[in-house]
Formats: structure tokens, sequence, C-alpha cells
């Protein structure tokens, strides 16, 4: 044989000697210290040594030097607690932070354009259905980058809306088993948008339709599903739009369905209000006094006022 030949058997062997050596002294530490379940890692490990000779023991070895060199420090556990006793956190009161509390459209009115363009930053961070009518305030700020900020943020946000508002209806439409509990969950995402009048006439009054639209088709289903603020919502929604044949289809089946909820009371006093059906406005007034119902501050003030 060549010298090249003897060369290379003779790494084999040492190689294999190593591999072996390896394997020996890995399964007696970890047998040692009970750790059995690791002893087929070190079967893998001495195979792929035997399998690329040189090549996997310079890996091991230059694995070991990095952990050495940089993991090998003990962890300061001093700051970290493992108790399982639960401690009572006693935080005072927070009384400069709430004196500095407004609503979000006094806020967006007279705060300067540094400190707007972070509330603005700090209200997108959460869940902004609620919030889009007092965004679209900033869309008239004097700082370009607010108002340019508050349209690309209700430009998605509506997008998304008007998606979901689809993809949940053909939801609803393929389920069986759970229609009407999806269709009263539709209505329930519908609603809190439409009623913030983010969207121009046109777009608010196709949405009412179908706001109208899913809450037939579950009244049909199951009316029990419908809940007494759902029914005020609905009218209210097809009142705001001028629609007061829908408002008081709505309004009667209220009052068919909960005939004792403020809810019901309410929306047919703003329904005979706006159509200026006066008597019947003033009918339900006095009903609603004689009926021991405990009232809304917004209703109190309705009946204080027409008096």
């Amino acid at each position: 044989m060549t010298q090249g030949a003897d060369i290379l058997i003779i790494l084999l062997i040492c190689n294999a000697l190593i591999a072996l050596i390896y394997l020996a002294v890995s399964i007696a530490t970890h047998k040692k210290n009970k750790e059995k379940q690791r002893n087929r890692n070190f079967v893998i490990l001495f195979l792929c040594m035997i399998l690329c000779p040189v090549v996997v023991e310079l890996l091991c070895l230059l694995a070991f030097i990095w952990y050495r060199v940089f993991f090998s420090e003990p962890v300061d556990l001093e700051d970290v607690i493992f108790s399982k006793d639960r401690i009572k956190s006693v935080v005072r009161a927070q009384e400069e932070q709430e004196r500095n509390i407004v609503s979000l459209e006094e806020a967006i009115e007279i705060t300067n354009n540094k400190d707007l363009r972070e509330l603005m930053m700090n209200v997108v961070r959460g869940d902004i259905r609620e919030y889009l009518s007092s965004i679209s305030l900033a869309l008239k700020s004097n700082d370009s980058e607010v108002s340019h900020y508050a349209a690309s943020v209700l430009q998605d946000t509506l997008n998304n809306f008007r998606m979901n508002v689809h993809k949940k209806r053909m939801e609803a439409e393929a389920s069986e088993d759970k229609k009407s509990e999806k269709l009263s969950g539709l209505i329930d995402y519908i609603n809190p948008v439409l009623e913030q009048n983010v969207f121009n006439n046109m777009e608010q009054a196709a949405f009412v339709k179908t706001l109208g639209e899913v809450a037939d088709e579950l009244y049909e289903l199951d009316p029990g599903v419908l809940s007494s603020e759902q029914f005020k919502n609905i009218s209210l929604r097809y009142l705001e739009t001028g629609d007061f044949e829908n408002c008081e289809k709505w309004c009667n089946r209220a009052m068919l369905h909960f005939p004792d909820a403020l809810a019901t009371y309410t929306c047919r006093l703003k329904l005979y209000f706006e159509s200026g059906r006066n008597e019947e406005f003033f009918s339900i007034m006095d009903e609603l006094k004689k009926s021991g119902i405990v009232v809304d501050s917004e209703t109190l003030e309705m009946m204080r006022t027409f008096s």
C-alpha cells in the first residue's frame, strides 16, 4: 500500500478509538448520574463520528470551547423569587395622572402636535374599533403627519371591517348547528362601528341594511336569541338613516318580547320624537313614569326636559 493509504487507515483507526472512548465515557458518566435517557443521543453522535471522521470531532471540540467561553458562568438568581406564596401589592393611586385624564375628543382638540402624535400611537396599540369616531376628528388636525396617520388607520380598519362582515356573514350562512349564534355575533360586530357614523351616508345606509337583513334572518330563525339591547340598537341604526318604518318594526318587536325593558321604551321615545309624533311620545313617557322601571341618566334628562 502507498504511504497515503497507510495514513488514511491510521486516521480511521484513531477516529474509531476516539469515538469509542467518547461513547464509553459518556454512557458511564450519565449512567452514574441516572440520565439513561440520553444514551441514544450518544450512540447517534458516535455513529456520526464513525461515518464522518475528524469533522464531527472538530465540531464537538469547537462547541465545547464555545460553551466554556460564553456560557460557563453561573446564572445570578439573586433577584428571582420561586416562592409560591401569593403577594398582594398595594399601589397608591396615581393622583397626578388621574387629574390629567380627559376624553380622547378633548385631547385631540387641545393637544399640541408632539403630544397628539404620541396620543395617536397609544390609541392604535389596542382595539381601535371603539374609537373610530374620535380618530376621525384627527383628520382635521393641522399636523399633516397626524392627519395622514389617522387616515391610514381609519382606512385599514374600515377595510378590515368590510371584509370581516362579508366573511362572517358567509360563515353564518354556511353554518347549520350554530347559525343563530353566529348571526347574533355578527349583529354585535357590526353595530359598534355603525353607531359611530364613520362611513359616508350611502355606505352607512348600506351597512344598516345589511344589519337589518341579518337581524331579520335571526328573528325568523330564533327570536329568543336577540336581547333587548340588540332590538334597541337595530331600531336606532334605522332611525339614524331616517328609515322610520323599519325602526318602528323593530320597536314593536322589542315591545312584544321585552315589554318591561328600558331599552324598549327609549327606542320608541326616540322614534316618536324624531318623527314628530308628539302624542305617542308623551304617551310612552307617561307609561315609562308609571312602570317603575329604573331609568338611566340619558332617559331621565329627556323626561325632565319634556315634563
